[in-house]
């Protein structure tokens, strides 16, 4: 498509609305609240995606190599306007728009700029907001997953540190299982990129893929295990489960295998079966790991006692965690809490958010069993649930020219909570991430907001390894 399609429609007559000869543009894109509690800076992540795709694959490909009579017409067919402005872009061949951008990966606190764009040449003061729809749509959403998965790690890293006295293993301890609840594959994709800025496990394929095509990622990037869907144990009856666990386990002798384990009893999954495969599992060159895959998350894994370990007959008043133990057992670590043996584990991947993350260390360390022995996977409830307002993020413009002298623009809606406040003229974001405004020229071209896309052309580069290496 016409990358100059991919817009509101509102947008497409601001070029006659705005006073005569307007010659610049300058706008900033800035996270301007955030609505997770604790939350107060996000992780910048995304742009070089968004740059290498739209504004340079697409515009070539589909607007600047296109002849100018197709392009034409079918501009006119669904925006009824003239196009004189469209054509002297067109005949332009690149697109006259700069941007400055903190680097990827920096956690950029709430009211600040990741970054500012204006247009280069005096023709083009129409273009900067222009693009105001398709950055909006597209930035959003890999800043808000890449901060919701670096929440995730400092959480594990927490209690994995309390419990073990070591972060090893947490890479792949959130687990993407988000691909099939997002709302497009584009989606799934840049959400999938922005997990893996702070985590190694995924089922997201395509997310690998792309951060090989915009970052250039190489090693290990994100990877997964052999996993079953209930088809898989329904086609082996339920009167055969066990022998379906069997089967699997001959199957893959070796390795992570994952079974689901609630298709139709949980807890004769977790003391009889495993009782039965005993042997099979301990002997076998690798884990096993059971999946339950409904009910309340923190009941299931962590059990219903509220952590105080209370005798009783009902196996779902443990956990699966400590049943696991009663069948396997393990260690107990220097700091006294529970390791479940190597051979065995559990994930729970259904509707597992913050909070619940945060619940299920919690009760684990409370009854005395280390966190690290689940691992959770993220999904959709994690990833899905947000909008372009969980951190508030907005492209204005604080600053534009007439004629080419320059004024100081602002909002500050008096209806409004001071959400909406905006800032004021040229911006600049300190070394210590302080946002300056009301700057010169000169202050402007200083500071973290370094130019990253000039006149068609990316002009700083970012591996996925230099992101991941700020977020630790």
């Amino acid at each position: 498509m016409n990358p100059l399609l991919l817009v509101d429609y509102y947008k497409t007559e601001h070029f006659r609305m705005l006073p005569e000869n307007t010659t610049r543009i300058y706008s900033n894109f800035t996270p301007r609240k955030s609505r997770i509690k604790g939350i107060d800076k996000v992780v910048f992540f995304g742009l070089q995606h968004f740059i290498l795709t739209y504004l340079i694959k697409l515009f070539n490909e589909e607007f600047f190599i296109k002849g100018w009579d197709d392009l034409d017409k079918e501009y006119k067919r669904h925006i009824n306007v003239e196009t004189d402005h469209i054509n002297k872009l067109w005949t332009l061949q690149y697109l006259p728009i700069e941007i400055k951008a903190v680097e990827e990966g920096t956690l950029v606190p709430i009211g600040v700029p990741c970054f500012t764009i204006t247009n280069t040449h005096p023709d083009f003061g129409w273009l900067t907001n222009y693009l105001e729809t398709l950055i909006s749509a597209m930035m959003w959403q890999p800043i808000t997953s890449a901060t919701i998965a670096y929440e995730y790690k400092k959480l594990l890293n927490k209690y994995a540190t309390e419990t073990t006295d070591s972060t090893e293993g947490v890479q792949w301890q959130a687990h993407d299982f988000s691909m099939r609840g997002m709302s497009s594959i584009e989606s799934a994709i840049i959400s999938g990129m922005a997990h893996l800025t702070s985590f190694t496990g995924t089922d997201v394929v395509p997310a690998i893929y792309q951060l090989e095509e915009s970052y250039k990622a190489t090693g290990l990037i994100g990877a997964s295990v052999p996993a079953t869907e209930h088809s898989v144990m329904c086609m082996g009856t339920k009167e055969s489960e066990i022998e379906t666990f069997r089967r699997l386990l001959q199957l893959y002798p070796e390795g992570i295998l994952s079974v689901v384990s609630d298709t139709w009893d949980l807890w004769k999954v977790c003391t009889k079966y495993v009782v039965e495969l005993k042997e099979e599992i301990l002997t076998r060159n690798g884990k096993l790991v059971i999946r339950p895959d409904s009910g309340d998350p923190v009941d299931i894994i962590c059990g219903t006692d509220g952590g105080k370990m209370i005798p009783t007959k009902r196996d779902e008043h443990k956990g699966v965690i400590e049943l696991l133990w009663d069948v396997f057992g393990g260690i107990t670590n220097e700091l006294g809490y529970k390791v479940l043996d190597s051979h065995i584990g559990a994930i729970y991947g259904d509707s597992i958010t913050l909070e619940r993350a945060k619940e299920i260390c919690e009760r684990l360390k409370a009854k005395g069993f280390a966190s690290t022995n689940i691992v959770f996977g993220v999904g959709s409830f994690t990833y899905q649930y947000n909008t372009r307002d969980t951190f508030g993020f907005a492209m204005k413009a604080t600053y534009g020219e007439v004629n080419g002298v320059g004024q100081e623009i602002f909002k500050d809606p008096i209806t409004d909570d001071g959400t909406k406040r905006s800032a004021k003229g040229l911006l600049r974001v300190t070394e210590d991430l302080k946002l300056v405004d009301q700057q010169t020229w000169a202050e402007e071209n200083t500071g973290l907001l370094t130019t990253v896309f000039k006149d068609g052309q990316l002009t700083r580069f970012t591996t996925l390894d230099e992101i991941r290496s700020k977020l630790v």
